[in-house]
């Protein structure tokens, strides 16, 4: 069961959109070995937009996944990759259907 969930929007620069897609494909090996993050999604939403969705049991695996490799490694490629500081949305989940 998932509870919490975080919603990150990025905006590439101009010219570094095929960076940011990889630099996404890059964080699925590092999220794989955080047993907290139960789902996390990167996708592109359009041109320059991209963004990042997961969830987490609890409050616990949300912070442990914020102080984790991904946000790290976007920490220190944010001003080379974006036009703007990632936007992160913290929220609760309501209900939610899993993979068995």
């Amino acid at each position: 069961m998932v509870t919490k969930a975080l919603f990150v929007r990025l905006e590439a620069k101009p010219g570094r959109e095929a960076d940011v897609e990889s630099f996404l494909r890059g964080g699925l090996s590092i999220v794989e070995q955080e047993p907290a993050t139960t789902v996390w999604f990167a996708v592109r939403i359009g041109l320059s937009t991209f963004g990042i969705f997961d969830a987490f049991p609890d409050e616990a695996g949300r912070q442990a996944h914020l102080s984790g490799g991904v946000a790290q490694a976007l920490e220190a490629q944010a001003s080379e990759l974006f036009s703007e500081p990632p936007s992160i949305q913290e929220f609760d989940v309501l209900a939610s259907k899993l993979p068995r």
